[in-house]
């Protein structure tokens, strides 16, 4: 008989941000979003900017985190994200978000020289992922 829950674990290199039982993961990659599902094809790839959501097994709750990017590896029944930036959907500050959100593309507006365009542009990515995981929380708490 088949496994159905993954074992999930988020670390990032300050610490072990989540470890627990899932029945499904969605994560951002380089490529676009994946869903991973107990029993998935092994698989290692790059994340990018984005969130990670997460279906808990005992509850049913869905659980989201931000992450800057990182790289997630997936064996039969284990899902491993090593993020350079973690951060619970619910610990961010939305408006500090839409603050640097603003801030890059201002930057990216001026068309300065001295304007350092892949960074304005990973900070606007960064941001906008930020505001999109606080978004996916505030209406999962409305429904």
């Amino acid at each position: 008989m088949a496994q159905s829950t993954l074992r999930l674990d988020i670390v990032s290199a300050e610490q072990a941000i989540f470890s627990g039982e899932v029945e499904m993961v969605y994560v951002t990659g380089v490529m676009g979003e994946l869903g991973i599902a107990p029993g998935h094809t092994p698989l290692l790839t790059a994340l990018k900017a984005g969130n990670i959501r997460a279906i808990l097994q005992s509850s049913q709750e869905e659980i989201i985190f931000y992450i800057s990017s990182g790289m997630l590896e997936v064996q039969p029944y284990v899902v491993t994200v090593l993020a350079d930036t973690v951060v619970r959907a619910a610990d961010i500050d939305e408006a500090a978000a839409l603050e640097a959100k603003e801030r890059a593309e201002k930057m990216l507006a001026e068309k300065n020289s001295e304007v350092d365009f892949a960074k304005a542009n990973a900070e606007l990515a960064e941001a906008v992922a930020q505001i999109q995981a606080a978004k996916k929380l505030k209406k999962k708490l409305r429904v």
